[in-house]
């Protein structure tokens, strides 16, 4: 009997050191709604470093840029754009400030590669579109056409350093 009591404390205790994630309570039934299923992420081609631009958005704004694809995406942990990045971004703001594309509201998805938790690369995401809001928001872009938000890790599909690199970046689309 006493060894079943001490076997019940120790796995009392141990199971006690264990983090317990809390659930959030759900609503009542009759306010709930479903969400939206997610829609499909915008085809998207490699524009500059850290800033992969729609198709859609490359070729309604005629987008001039070079070979990135082997250029590094933002370094880790990093949030600062690079050269070949504003060189983008100012045709960008060209095309939807007085552009083909004016007036049009564009999202600006940050991400980041796996490592890190959850909570810190969605913050990490969201730096990034915010360097990249305040750049086109300098460029003229009004604050009201720019949409940020944040995947975080959410999406990376890197499993080694160039993947990872690849993951670091902010994609910019087509509001709709």
């Amino acid at each position: 009997m006493h060894i079943l009591v001490i076997a019940a404390t120790v796995l009392a205790v141990g199971c006690s050191e264990k983090k317990q994630r809390t659930l959030p309570t759900p609503a009542p039934a009759a306010t709930v709604q479903a969400a939206p299923p997610p829609k499909a992420p915008a085809p998207t081609q490699a524009a500059a470093p850290n800033v992969a631009v729609s198709d859609e958005l490359a070729q309604q704004c005629k987008l001039r840029f070079g070979n990135p694809t082997e250029a590094p995406k933002f370094d880790f942990d990093e949030a600062e754009l690079e050269a070949a990045d504003r060189d983008v971004l100012e045709q960008i703001a060209q095309c939807v400030t007085r552009g083909p594309l004016q007036g049009r509201a564009v999202e600006l998805i940050g991400r980041a590669d796996p490592r890190g938790t959850d909570e810190y690369n969605l913050g990490l995401g969201a730096r990034r579109a915010e360097s990249v809001s305040q750049y086109l928001r300098r460029l003229g872009v009004p604050p009201q056409q720019l949409a940020q938000t944040t995947r975080g890790e959410l999406d990376a599909k890197g499993t080694d350093e160039d993947g990872w690199r690849a993951d670091r970046r902010v994609d910019v689309t087509l509001s709709n």
